[in-house]
């Protein structure tokens, strides 16, 4: 009976190794993940950019009416020629011609009264001398015609005042230049300072930007504008940065910056399009595409791939500038090395990969 029972079990053991096949199990082949890569290369320094703004005047002046007033003309449109002292608009002056007048006429009594004093002062200076008059009368002979000098004084100042607040009835041009926008039209009542016409002047041109904070810092410390008409490159001026606003713009967060434009061409009219190309004072090192950083041990790091081997190891690196599509590498990598630049989320050391398309 136990023999039996142990042939039985010997018997049971082979068909079950028969149903489940007792052949060696075969090796698992390690899994080639797909990736995309690159290869990296040394930056040169001194990289070129391009940007675009408009010609502008060196200065451009408002001119407006230094008192308010109901403004009866404008002699000028947007596009004119002025010169200095050219008229551009008036006011209505009745007003201040009514002043001028009644000061004048305060004046010319006042003068009469010191003709009265100076008369007066004399002739009890020549009745004191021979004792016929006190010094009482004296005193007060001289103290009329102090009274009236100062008079006199006070109502030609008033007279003069009118007088400049008639001429400010009238607006001339201090410069040479040209009508670039108008403000208050002809019929309209005008406060001071209210800008009626705005002249580009005649001495200089400027190439006018909005840069990027990035940009700016990474200028040189006098840069070199080569500035060219968008619309026709063969036309170019040299230029140098004469003003960079310190504060950026609360909308576009770009800051302005004025390039002076040396001997401008006459094509470059104002408001023209221009492009301003540059030199920008980048550091030596190597650029990569933002998506093969990933974190390291103790710092940035990315998957670098030996070509022999098709395996990769990451390796901690230094970045010197983030860039909006790439960074600035200072130390980590050699030129000519491959680095994963897409699948770097799913890799490990010693992952196999297979590149898609070659590096580049």
């Amino acid at each position: 009976m136990g023999s039996w029972s142990l042939a039985a079990g010997v018997a049971t053991a082979i068909v079950a190794c028969l149903l489940s096949g007792c052949e060696e199990q075969k090796p698992q082949v390690a899994e080639v993940r797909p990736v995309k890569a690159v290869v990296v290369g040394q930056r040169p320094a001194g990289e070129p950019v391009v940007l675009t703004g408009q010609v502008r005047a060196r200065s451009e002046i408002n001119l407006a009416f230094r008192l308010s007033g109901h403004m009866i003309d404008r002699l000028v449109r947007v596009g004119d020629p002025v010169r200095p002292g050219q008229v551009i608009a008036h006011l209505d002056d009745q007003i201040q011609k009514n002043t001028l007048l009644q000061a004048e006429a305060l004046l010319s009594a006042a003068r009469a009264q010191l003709v009265e004093a100076r008369n007066t002062y004399a002739r009890q200076n020549g009745l004191l001398s021979k004792g016929f008059a006190s010094n009482a009368q004296f005193d007060q002979a001289q103290q009329a015609l102090d009274s009236a000098e100062a008079q006199v004084a006070s109502t030609e100042a008033q007279v003069k005042s009118a007088r400049e607040q008639l001429s400010y009835t009238i607006l001339t041009a201090d410069t040479s230049g040209t009508v670039i926008s108008t403000g208050a039209e002809a019929g309209e009542v005008v406060s001071a300072g209210q800008p009626v016409a705005q002249i580009a002047s005649d001495g200089g041109r400027d190439a006018v930007f909005a840069v990027s904070g990035q940009i700016i810092r990474a200028l040189p410390e006098k840069p070199a504008f080569a500035v060219s008409l968008t619309e026709d490159t063969a036309i170019v001026a040299n230029g140098h940065i004469r003003e960079i606003a310190p504060q950026a713009d609360p909308v576009t967060r770009t800051y302005t910056v004025k390039v002076a434009l040396d001997t401008p061409p006459e094509a470059m009219q104002l408001g023209s399009t221009v492009s301003g190309m540059t030199l920008l004072d980048a550091p030596d090192g190597i650029e990569v595409p933002s998506s093969a950083i990933v974190r390291g041990s103790s710092s940035s790091a990315v998957w670098v791939v030996d070509t022999k081997e098709l395996t990769v190891s990451l390796r901690d690196v230094d970045v010197v500038r983030y860039e909006p599509a790439s960074v600035i590498l200072s130390k980590g990598l050699q030129p000519g090395e491959t680095i994963v630049t897409a699948g770097v989320q799913s890799l490990h050391p010693g992952q196999k990969v297979r590149l898609l398309g070659g590096a580049t």
